[in-house]
């Protein structure tokens, strides 16, 4: 290998550029290392429309050794490179994980939360990574301030931190490299700097006008005073050495160390309510995931206090119609699917909460007998009007998926909630804490009441494929409660139309909003949407997609080994494949 030395080319500079012959001649070049120069080069004037004024489509990407799939590049990139490294799938799910953490700060970071499904090769184990309400944290403390509700930004609204605990367990059970190897791309990332994509660069925006205020929000995540628009390059140091402390001391550091010191030394100075104890009692906790089937194929995925029971509630309902033989965007198929969810949102709403503190008949949610009886409310050409809940008898969010040449999968979730969460930002480090408090009622005698060392609803949920014991995908949509919305539209596009993994995340989907309402993605036809509007549903055509969520799939095919991956087109992510 031939060093052309150092090559300059407008404010970059680019080292250790190589060349090597390839065969027949073929010249393959290697760039190991970019750095900017400057502040000034985030500054000049973009040469690219990044709007996308044309329709496209990704093809399903195929591979056989090994796949990444993430809602950005450079995190799926991270990942595979762990895999070509000789790390499995769960290395490789942490190291996307990490790098998304740096390059797409507007939907999950260290101060958030995680879920995972991780498929072994014998068995599916799940991991609860959400924190709990600090000890300190009371309905008391609200009522005092005349609210009503847990509000979305500062203090009150932030939860302990969870997602370095999944990374810790998940690297102490089934790594097969050290966690400091492992963070090493996003530690790259966040010293030296990374291209902000258009839609991240829009979400980033979004954040501005409702965090800008904040001092410390300002100082690590608006440069300049303002967010990076697309194409400029963004570099938070600070978050790199977080990193590096992390993988150093195998996470210990964040709950019981130097960071955890920094954490509550902020809180006790700003108005928090984190103390030492609540981050050194922190644990994730892993759990047995649950299951449902849905036409012989079996969706799977974390108990409450997560949402998923949502999806495989509404999926139960759905069964017992022949969806394959009804057009998957006709208004008939939309209203079936409208009124399963809005049932499926009563129950969740009703009873999902930390099963620490309250029993929830997960078992009678779930059972057939009581879909029977929930499907029976659904009336023909006529909307729900508010779902109530049945009586069974016993924000933004990162997703991923990971898989490997052994058969191992990993179904991979983590959030702030709401943007960048609280916008509560501890200076110096590049963490900032989830909303996830938020997710609490303070309502008396709610299951989901807040309460010292409780954990709130959470709406992040990763999903898993199964049949008859066989692991088929390793999948999820992010996005707040259009995440079980998203797996029951994604399933049933799979299950019941035979689409492919990336045509089932391509298909425009429906949202539902609460009462009547309901949002409609373009794609959906006028016709349709005049339908449903005679039917009672009161109809919102949006022309945006970012409240449709975003989803990953890996698929993996039982006869040939064959990954077949499906990206979200709606983000600005891939499916990367070997």
């Amino acid at each position: 290998m031939t060093s052309l030395g150092q090559l300059r080319l407008g404010s970059c500079r680019l080292l250790h550029l190589f060349t090597r012959k390839g065969n027949r001649g073929r010249i393959y070049l290697e760039i190991l290392e970019i750095t900017q120069l400057g502040k000034e080069s985030t500054q000049h004037m973009n040469p690219f429309d990044y709007s996308q004024p044309f329709p496209s489509r990704r093809s399903p990407t195929l591979g056989r050794r090994g796949a990444v799939a993430t809602s950005h590049p450079l995190a799926a990139q991270a990942g595979m490179k762990i895999l070509m490294e000789g790390g499995n799938a769960v290395d490789a799910a942490l190291a996307a994980a990490a790098a998304l953490t740096v390059v797409e700060p507007t939907s999950n970071g260290l101060g958030g939360d995680a879920f995972v499904l991780v498929w072994d090769g014998k068995g599916l184990y799940g991991l609860n990574a959400s924190g709990r309400a600090p000890l300190a944290l009371t309905p008391d403390v609200f009522h005092e301030e005349g609210l009503k509700t847990v509000p979305t930004e500062g203090w009150l609204s932030v939860t302990v931190p969870g997602a370095v605990s999944g990374w810790m367990e998940l690297s102490r059970r089934f790594g097969s490299m050290p966690l400091m190897e492992v963070l090493k791309p996003a530690i790259e990332m966040a010293e030296e700097g990374h291209a902000v994509p258009p839609v991240i660069a829009g979400y980033w925006k979004e954040e501005e006008k409702r965090l800008g205020h904040r001092k410390d929000f300002r100082e690590a995540f608006l440069p300049g005073g303002r967010a990076p628009r697309a194409g400029e390059v963004f570099r938070l140091p600070e978050l790199g050495h977080t990193l590096r402390l992390i993988g150093e001391s195998n996470g210990e550091v964040f709950y019981r160390g130097e960071i955890a010191e920094q954490i509550v030394r902020y809180a006790e100075r700003t108005g928090g309510y984190l103390t030492l104890d609540d981050l050194r009692t922190h644990r994730a906790e892993w759990v047995d995931p649950i299951s449902s089937s849905y036409r012989g194929f079996d969706l799977w995925e974390i108990p409450p206090n997560g949402q998923g029971i949502t999806a495989q509630i509404a999926l139960n309902i759905l069964e017992g119609y022949e969806l394959g033989n009804i057009p998957q965007l006709s208004a008939w198929r939309l209203h079936l699917v409208i009124e399963a969810l809005k049932l499926a949102f009563a129950d969740a709403h009703a009873y999902v909460a930390d099963p620490a503190v309250v029993t929830i008949p997960v078992e009678g949610l779930l059972s057939k007998d009581y879909a029977r009886r929930r499907r029976a409310e659904i009336k023909e050409e006529q909307a729900i009007a508010e779902a109530v809940p049945g009586l069974p008898r016993d924000g933004d969010t990162v997703y991923l998926c990971t898989a490997d040449a052994r058969g191992w999968m990993v179904s991979f979730i983590q959030s702030n909630y709401l943007g960048f969460g609280s916008g509560v930002v501890v200076p110096g480090t590049g963490i900032a804490f989830q909303s996830r408090g938020a997710c609490f009622t303070l309502e008396e005698g709610h299951p989901n009441r807040l309460a010292p060392r409780k954990r709130p609803y959470h709406t992040i949920i990763p999903g898993f494929i199964t049949k008859e014991g066989v692991p088929l995908a390793a999948f999820g949509v992010m996005g707040g409660d259009m995440q079980p919305q998203g797996h029951v539209q994604v399933m049933s596009g799979i299950v019941d139309y035979g689409l492919n993994p990336q045509a089932a995340v391509d298909a425009p989907r429906v949202r539902v909003l609460g009462g009547r309402r309901v949002a409609l993605e373009p794609g959906i036809g006028a016709e349709t949407a005049r339908q449903l509007a005679r039917w009672g549903h009161e109809v919102r055509l949006e022309h945006g997609m970012a409240g449709f969520g975003g989803g990953q799939m890996i698929w993996r095919d039982p006869q040939t080994g064959v990954l077949i991956c499906g990206s979200e087109p709606r983000k600005d992510g891939q499916a990367v494949v070997w």
